[in-house]
């Protein structure tokens, strides 16, 4: 490899430097390109260091039509500099009037990896980025039909999960998806894959509880009356960091009529829902004294949004069946966003990014659960629930939050 000299710092050559700079500067503003070209070579010569000299040589280069010798002179501003946003950018569109549109859109998606944030850059350079930007995204979005294409009847046989999965993998990999991980705010259990929403034939007895859900339903109405048992969902106490929960903390807004209550039967509300108690009785909640299971009639007032957020444990999963949805209702889990529809239960990990919203005019109302994971065994299902409880009994509380 060949070694670059060290800064100029000899008075001599700075002041021939500069020189040279300047002649540069008039002959351009005269349309002297090729004299200019001259000049800059021998200011390069000088001090092979100066990556804004090579830039402007390779932009003169390129002016009057030299295009490989632009693309040297870039390519020696960015061997002192690789990350140099200007360099990629007219690297990028070298690669495009050689006619290599490939390594073009490659080169560009470089040079948008490290634009300027905000409206730092002239009117000339923003408009070369949003050709750049443009010229990448088509790139991208061939590639993604190129890849599917190939892949073709192999997708076609997987099953729903797996094609989903396949899916996302080629969006991360194109960059046009974000990769959503598990963010528990308390307990990270190793080894739980992050799935969005789990595959319906992880649980069986999903089936059997959409059946119930007329029964669970007109339980539900019975108690709307008034809906006085309707508590806030979100009601941290005075002092506490609100975040996103600013707006509907103590709100009525998002509000729950619990079932189960970290970890406590509500005696009275189990009472008045019987059938709902019932088709719970049977399902792998899980167990943890002071935090689980939970269960509740989720109410969102209209025109309502839960912000995004992640639950407290990836040892547990929540399960909505969707008893009363007008129109323009959704839910977002990771990349994943999906409509409720009246008696289709969904399984998701809460650990995972999600919100929720409500813009009609009418109040939304989901049955809402938990259970435990089902790539937990009962050992271990016994030990994290002792775990919880040892960690209660040495803090002799359980915190604010709940599970």
């Amino acid at each position: 490899m060949t070694e670059i000299p060290a800064a100029v710092h000899d008075p001599d050559r700075l002041r021939q430097l500069a020189a040279l700079k300047a002649d540069a500067r008039r002959m351009i503003a005269a349309g002297q390109t090729a004299e200019a070209v001259d000049a800059l070579r021998a200011a390069t010569a000088l001090d092979l260091r100066d990556v804004p000299l090579w830039l402007n040589l390779a932009g003169v280069q390129r002016a009057i039509g030299d295009i490989k010798a632009a693309l040297q002179s870039v390519d020696a501003a960015l061997a002192l500099e690789p990350k140099a946003f200007l360099g990629l950018l007219l690297k990028g569109s070298l690669l495009e009037r050689m006619d290599q549109k490939r390594a073009a859109a490659v080169q560009y998606g470089r040079a948008i990896a490290q634009a300027p944030q905000g409206s730092r850059v002239d009117a000339a350079t923003d408009a070369a980025l949003r050709h750049a930007q443009q010229v990448y995204q088509a790139y991208i979005a061939d590639l993604g039909r190129h890849v599917r294409a190939d892949l073709g009847a192999r997708q076609a046989a997987a099953g729903d999960i797996e094609s989903r999965r396949i899916d996302l993998f080629i969006d991360a990999t194109l960059g046009t998806r974000r990769l959503y991980s598990q963010q528990p705010t308390d307990y990270c259990y190793p080894g739980l894959p992050a799935i969005e929403f789990h595959a319906r034939e992880d649980f069986p007895w999903l089936a059997g509880l959409e059946a119930e859900t007329a029964n669970i339903r007109d339980e539900l109405r019975a108690v709307m009356v008034g809906d006085a048992d309707f508590t806030p969902y979100i009601a941290y106490p005075d002092g506490v960091p609100l975040d996103q929960w600013a707006a509907l903390n103590r709100s009525p807004r998002w509000s729950a009529y619990h079932l189960f209550y970290r970890g406590q039967r509500v005696d009275d509300h189990a009472a008045r829902c019987p059938i709902t108690m019932a088709a719970l009785a049977n399902l792998p909640q899980p167990q943890a004294p002071g935090r689980m299971p939970a269960a509740m009639f989720s109410l969102l007032r209209p025109h309502t949004r839960i912000p995004p957020h992640t639950g407290v444990a990836n040892v547990r999963l929540v399960v909505h069946l969707p008893l009363i949805v007008p129109p323009a209702c959704g839910f977002r889990v990771g990349n994943e966003t999906r409509q409720w529809r009246e008696g289709e239960a969904w399984v998701f990990d809460d650990t995972i990014e999600h919100e929720a919203w409500n813009d009609s005019d009418d109040d939304r109302y989901v049955f809402i659960f938990d259970v435990w994971n089902p790539r937990l065994s009962t050992a271990e299902r016994e030990m994290i629930s002792a775990v919880m409880a040892a960690m209660d009994r040495y803090n002799d509380a359980v915190p604010d939050g709940s599970l």
